[in-house]
């Protein structure tokens, strides 16, 4: 009560208009706690910048890596779904003029990726290369026919249309018999779908918990500063003048978070390529090109949403609440 009084009875005129006084005892110590805390938050900002960027390129890392792992399974999917051979073998020696009729019409059909013409000779140089034994010994002739082997599309791929295919081939007048490994592709069609789902299912979960592994690392990053937003609030920066310097430097940690997990996922897939060189085979430049923009777009959002949101909340406390 006395301190109220000294207040209003005091002709101090250096006070008329300013909106804070400082020199008031209880005010300037409070003024002067949360200056100290304010330079202590400073000495700690680059340190907390370095451990948000340490943290968001860790789990862009992780999810860099899931979602190479989602494009390889629907790539090997594919890889594999269009290697699968059928053969149309063909009754007995066909003149020239007649194999060109039948490869004609095969080839003209939309389903067709890619097509041969194997002969007697060439089918059993594949025999033979498979580890067989020579049947020189016991026959007399090559028991193999001539076949038209071609491969599939990737979209007629699938039990329903390989059987129509299977079909209407047989119809034709110098065809035999038409085969393809009907349980190599039905358990294909079945092991590359039950590991698509698991594996979105994983990268779904993943996204949602690197959106709050992001979240929660800016804002310890920022809670750090929170003393200095609330000074500057106080000396009357306005809010965006506040935000401006720090939504920038999230977008600039953001970045350079997502450059470095995309530069150590490379690492891992250059490793796994010299690894495994198989892999090059579905190796896909324009599918990473856009996960890799993914993880800076991914990486520079959380930043920003997550900078701006804590610069806003910490606006809007009272400086009590601060402590």
């Amino acid at each position: 009560m006395l301190t109220a009084i000294v207040l209003v009875g005091s002709k101090n005129t250096d006070c008329r208009g300013n909106p804070l006084n400082l020199r008031h005892p209880l005010i300037s110590t409070k003024f002067n706690t949360m200056a100290q805390s304010g330079k202590g938050s400073g000495k700690r900002g680059k340190p907390s910048y370095f451990m948000s960027i340490l943290g968001v390129t860790l789990v862009l890392f992780l999810l860099g890596i899931i979602g190479w792992l989602v494009i390889n399974a629907n790539k090997l999917g594919s890889y594999f779904k269009e290697n699968v051979e059928v053969g149309a073998y063909l009754r007995g020696d066909l003149n020239p003029k007649d194999s060109a009729a039948l490869m004609n019409y095969i080839s003209a059909k939309p389903y067709v990726r890619s097509i041969e013409f194997v002969t007697k000779e060439a089918a059993k140089a594949r025999y033979m290369g498979d580890g067989n034994e020579n049947w020189d010994k016991v026959l007399d002739a090559n028991p193999l026919p001539n076949s038209v082997n071609f491969k599939v599309k990737q979209q007629y791929m699938n039990s329903d249309s390989l059987a129509a295919i299977q079909a209407d081939l047989k119809q034709q007048t110098y065809v035999s018999d038409v085969e393809y490994p009907k349980a190599l592709v039905d358990n294909l069609n079945k092991n590359i779908q039950r590991i698509s789902v698991i594996l979105l299912a994983v990268a779904i979960l993943l996204a949602l918990v690197v959106i709050i592994l992001i979240d929660n690392t800016i804002r310890l990053a920022m809670f750090s500063n929170r003393f200095l937003i609330k000074t500057m609030q106080m000396v009357g920066a306005t809010r965006w003048f506040i935000a401006k310097p720090m939504n920038t430097r999230a977008v600039v940690n953001g970045a350079i978070s997502g450059i470095i997990a995309i530069a150590a996922v490379i690492l891992v897939i250059l490793g796994a390529e010299r690894i495994l060189p198989e892999m090059k085979a579905i190796h896909d430049n324009t599918t990473l090109a856009f996960l890799f923009g993914g993880l800076i777009v991914i990486g520079i959002c959380i930043t920003l949403i997550s900078t701006h949101r804590s610069v806003i909340k910490y606006l809007r406390m009272k400086l009590d609440d601060l402590y």
